[in-house]
């Protein structure tokens, strides 16, 4: 039996919901990237690296390939690129209606004094 819709989607970004996930996600936009290079830039312990990669892999969001005995990896493919960039630009629209508001407030505060 499928699950519908709505759920696939929750569990794919209760998949996305770990910061070192989102960390690697960003670092492989700029292409493949080697698991050293991925733990000097996240700064976490390889254990844990390791676990979030797995977790990636299994969704298939990230592949993998053996060069020798560097293990690199890559996005599976564009979308992800996207969504990523997509996240960042509802960020800032976020932030900045957050940035407004909070300069209405502080407005509010001189006028009232």
């Amino acid at each position: 039996m499928s699950v519908p819709l709505y759920q696939a989607k929750a569990e794919f970004f209760r998949m996305l919901g770990h910061p070192v996930r989102i960390r690697v996600l960003e670092l492989l936009q700029d292409g493949p990237m080697p698991v050293r290079g991925l733990l000097a830039a996240i700064e976490v312990e390889p254990s844990s690296l390791s676990q979030q990669l797995a977790v990636l892999r299994r969704s298939g969001i990230v592949t993998s390939t053996r060069e020798g005995s560097t293990v690199v990896y890559a996005l599976a493919g564009g979308d992800v690129a996207e969504l990523m960039k997509a996240a960042r630009r509802i960020l800032t629209e976020l932030l900045t209606g957050q940035n407004e508001l909070l300069a209405e407030l502080r407005d509010g505060e001189v006028t009232t004094r």
